[in-house]
């Protein structure tokens, strides 16, 4: 291994000489264990550890195990997946900054577009060490491409891991020539309304060399717009909205975290769509090489924003919670009628499944009908 990966040892995803030990330590875990009987209950244990030690490296895990896991998710919990590639170069090596709706399905659902779009590789990972409670699993996102954002340190502390990472990502992009993933928030937008944190394009910018335009431009970033029809999390969403309204002191258990990655990953999301936007690099390209820094990121945000928003893949239940959001049916040749019956039992089905001791169905409901609002107003808007 080359003395310049050593110094992100403690993030980085596994390298292929450390697979086969990687695996033997997996195999060993009776929590990893269950998980294999739980997903292959046909498979004798033996015949999953052959298949796994044949694997030489990241890649060949993601082909032999995670593809057609996310494949058979997908023909089960959705009615259509695709990505839109045709502003992108299947040949070059990118930074995709996203919208972020799913813990673990987001970029899951990437790898296997990127494989089926002929990209000769997936995406290394950026993962929230907050997820990754237990050593295995830690172990087990570092065999599957991912690389360890550290949350909740010290600012000092902050910093430098900031700058670690976003050295790692340059790392990753120019010297491994992989693609990287990372969501353009910290965390996922509750409400949908998403935008692009000015402190995650800082963070790009603290790797690589030159003004910040250059470093981002040594990125390649590609805005990726990601549109779930129906998120199955929602209620999940919308309750933790109601508990924050009503105790500002409520923070959300490791268990919180692992019911919405279970529910998001096998419940159902109707249609799925992402759509690449072109590289920003000539976006950068023609900024004003004056432009105050506090004014830079966030022109660059604004326009990641906007890429975004014009490449949702609006469905009709979204015109229908934005109508019903607002009392009207400016939109209603969006959506037909059997649409708008279709939504409204959906919605009833999801606020049936909050349980809460003061439970506010009036603004639950407005908290969801929001959620599915909001891809609309911001589409309509970068119209």
């Amino acid at each position: 291994m080359n003395f310049e990966l050593k110094k992100f040892d403690g993030i980085r995803p596994f390298e292929p000489e450390e697979l086969p030990e990687v695996y033997d330590s997996l195999l060993a875990n009776e929590q990893f264990q269950a998980v294999l009987k739980y997903l292959y209950p046909e498979v004798p244990l033996e015949m999953v550890a052959r298949k796994m030690r044949a694997c030489r490296t990241n890649l060949d895990f993601q082909k032999a195990f995670c593809y057609d896991f996310i494949k058979g998710v997908l023909a089960k919990a959705a009615r259509g997946c695709e990505m839109d590639v045709a502003a992108v170069d299947t040949s070059r090596r990118y930074t995709f900054v996203s919208n972020h709706r799913d813990i673990v399905l987001d970029s899951a659902i990437l790898d296997v577009l990127l494989m089926d779009a002929g990209f000769t590789t997936t995406c290394e990972i950026a993962i929230g060490d907050n997820l990754l409670g237990l050593p295995w699993v830690k172990d087990f996102v570092r065999v599957n491409k991912s690389f360890i954002v550290k949350r909740g340190l010290p600012m000092r502390e902050m910093l430098e891991a900031g700058r670690l990472l976003s050295e790692y990502m340059h790392y990753a992009v120019a010297e491994k020539h992989e693609n990287v993933w990372v969501a353009q928030r910290s965390g996922r937008a509750k409400d949908s309304d998403d935008r692009t944190s000015d402190g995650v394009l800082k963070m790009l910018t603290m790797g690589g060399t030159g003004s910040p335009a250059e470093r981002l431009r040594q990125l390649h970033i590609v805005p990726l717009a990601i549109s779930y029809e129906y998120d199955p999390c929602d209620w999940l969403k919308a309750r933790e909205f109601q508990l924050r309204r009503d105790n500002k002191d409520w923070k959300k258990g490791p268990q919180d975290d692992l019911v919405s990655m279970q529910t998001g990953i096998f419940g159902y999301k109707g249609h799925v769509h992402y759509h690449c936007a072109p590289c920003i690099d000539d976006f950068l390209t023609q900024l004003p090489a004056d432009l105050p820094k506090a004014d830079f990121y966030r022109v660059v945000a604004d326009h990641i924003d906007r890429e975004i928003h014009r490449r949702y893949r609006l469905y009709p239940c979204n015109y229908v919670a934005l109508d019903e959001l607002r009392g009207e049916r400016a939109h209603a040749d969006r959506y037909t009628e059997a649409d708008k019956a279709f939504f409204d039992k959906y919605l009833a089905g999801q606020l049936a499944k909050v349980e809460l001791p003061a439970k506010d169905e009036p603004y639950l409901r407005e908290r969801i009908l929001t959620m599915y609002a909001n891809p609309a107003i911001n589409f309509l808007r970068a119209q």
